[in-house]
């Protein structure tokens, strides 16, 4: 293990803790595939490790390096984003009341308004954009988490982690904060008082759209971070070693793809908030944006490679505009080193979606090549 207390982020995720393969002392560590581990003529383990349901050593040095980049005590991989998020309400008690935005993730939007309703948890969706809405909805003594998701999908509006961590934790309420867009680098929730962090490390986590995997951080080991843990073990929700090793290789150029995704999506809204044929550009890196000030306090490096179209002319020109990009990737997802547009509505099946919204993920393509893949698509 290297000695790395002083590192910066850039240093720690490069060399991913500096850890090598202590066994063989290869510099890239290994990926153990094992799903079963051996033990002693006395039945104990002989290397600390019994079933890969229940842990695994791939996991140990990504765990860990999010951990560090986060800021947190502790963090756990799991299957996909939705495991991650979906796990952290499972480990709540049915009749606890939560909260959670009007404008999020749309698959775990779905997944609060069916299955934990079912579970038994009181559901409250609010307009996490507004402090007051959120501190009008906490109800004291009942509500258990405050979940935020900043910037938002799919209007990039941003919540302040700060003064909602101060109102969830004065009610006895945890705050749970959805940072994929944050990418661990350039916002840090922990920091700002959340207790628990959840990405959906297919996205700028892995970074190359290969590897389906989510994580969560703990700001401390807690019961609930002990019951979390329980589920995933006894719900299977695990990784597999591969996509773990995957994973810690896609994170070892976090950094560098998140600051350049960062800078071209500010060129890219910087080039069309005055076009004549674009309604609105949703970003918080515009000065124009609702919240932009908000995110200037909690944002470092950048406001997010994520960044929305409203065009003109409604669904159908929408509609037109993807169908001509050459170099943009009509696709579902984001954070991948390849940029990605997508018209949001047609997938979010009974969303609130706006019919002419385009979402952009900005890739590492050259900028002024996506620019002008918008330019030509949006005609004259």
């Amino acid at each position: 293990m290297a000695d790395n207390e002083s590192w910066a982020p850039a240093s720690l995720a490069a060399q991913a803790l500096g850890w090598t393969d202590e066994a063989a002392h290869g510099l890239i560590p290994p990926i153990h595939v094992s799903t079963t581990y051996l033990r002693e003529a006395n039945y104990q383990l002989a290397g600390g490790f019994n079933y890969t349901r229940i842990d695994n050593p791939t996991y140990g040095q990504p765990e860990a390096l999010l951990a560090r980049l986060e800021g947190g005590e502790a963090a756990m991989l799991f299957a996909s984003g939705l495991a991650a998020a979906s796990t952290v309400f499972l480990a709540l008690k049915p009749g606890d009341h939560v909260i959670a935005p009007k404008v999020m993730y749309y698959g775990l939007q779905q997944w609060l308004r069916l299955h934990a309703v079912e579970w038994g948890l009181a559901v409250e969706f609010v307009d996490a954009a507004a402090t007051e809405a959120v501190a009008a909805a906490i109800r004291p003594g009942r509500t258990r988490l405050v979940w935020l998701e900043t910037p938002s999908n799919p209007m990039w509006e941003v919540s302040d982690i700060a003064a909602f961590a101060e109102l969830a934790h004065r009610a006895g309420a945890r705050l749970a904060v959805d940072s994929t867009v944050g990418a661990a680098t350039i916002t840090h929730p922990i920091a700002l008082g959340a207790d628990l962090v959840m990405h959906s490390a297919t996205k700028y986590l892995n970074g190359h759209s290969d590897v389906l995997a989510g994580a969560l951080v703990t700001s401390v080991e807690d019961e609930l971070w002990e019951r979390i843990g329980f589920l995933r073990v006894h719900q299977g929700a695990v990784l597999g070693p591969i996509e773990a090793w995957l994973l810690l290789r896609g994170m070892r150029t976090l950094p560098l793809r998140v600051e350049r995704a960062c800078r071209s999506a500010q060129q890219i809204a910087e080039r069309f908030a005055a076009d004549p044929r674009v309604a609105a550009v949703l970003y918080p890196g515009l000065a124009s944006h609702p919240q932009h000030q908000v995110a200037l306090r909690q944002m470092q490096g950048g406001f997010g490679g994520m960044l929305s179209l409203r065009v003109r002319g409604g669904e159908a020109a929408a509609l037109a505009v993807a169908a001509r990009v050459r170099l943009w990737k009509r696709a579902t997802s984001m954070g991948g080193v390849e940029s990605l547009i997508e018209h949001r509505a047609s997938v979010e099946v009974g969303a609130t979606t706006p019919r002419d919204l385009l979402r952009l993920s900005t890739g590492l393509e050259d900028p002024a090549d996506l620019i002008a893949d918008l330019d030509q698509a949006l005609g004259s």
